[in-house]
């Protein structure tokens, strides 16, 4: 979660609820889950700029794609 609000932050985008999940957080899960909680709208338009104005190609989509199956070390 620090991680992600670190990522965020430097790019300008502030999610105020930005929270681990409780539930998740104090149950045998191997993760917990992280709760990308609410915004404005204000918020949520700069996100969406932000991400529109990031490079996404097939490359960036592989590299997704394969850390999404990769197991988690965390």
């Amino acid at each position: 979660m620090e991680s992600l609000r670190d990522a965020l932050a430097g790019v300008g985008v502030v999610l105020p609820s930005l929270s681990v999940d409780p539930v998740t957080g104090a149950s045998q899960e191997p993760f917990a889950l992280v709760d990308l909680g609410r915004c404005n709208v204000r918020t949520a338009e700069h996100l969406t700029d932000v991400l529109r104005s990031l490079p996404v190609g097939e490359t960036l989509r592989a590299r997704v794609r394969q850390v999404n199956r990769e197991p988690k070390s965390r």
